[in-house]
């Protein structure tokens, strides 16, 4: 059960990794940081990341939380 539950987890955070990637795509930061591409590529890549652990940690605890909610009825 164990097992499952890491692979799951791995699975979420690199889903909600790649939406918070896509997402920010929308954002031009080239414009922002016009003379520094390069670095507006990592920016956005390190703000999926962050965005998308957070997203993740907010619905597997959520989650978590839903299901112990049956030992409060018990």
């Amino acid at each position: 059960m164990l097992g499952i539950q890491s692979v799951l987890t791995l699975i979420c955070y690199l889903f909600f990794i790649a939406v918070s990637f896509w997402a920010l795509q929308a954002i031009p930061f080239y414009k922002f940081m016009g003379k520094y591409p390069e670095q507006a590529r990592v920016l956005i890549v390190l703000l999926s990341v962050a965005l998308g652990y957070t997203a993740s940690s907010f619905f597997l605890s959520l989650i978590t939380t839903i299901r112990n909610l049956i030992f409060l009825v018990k």
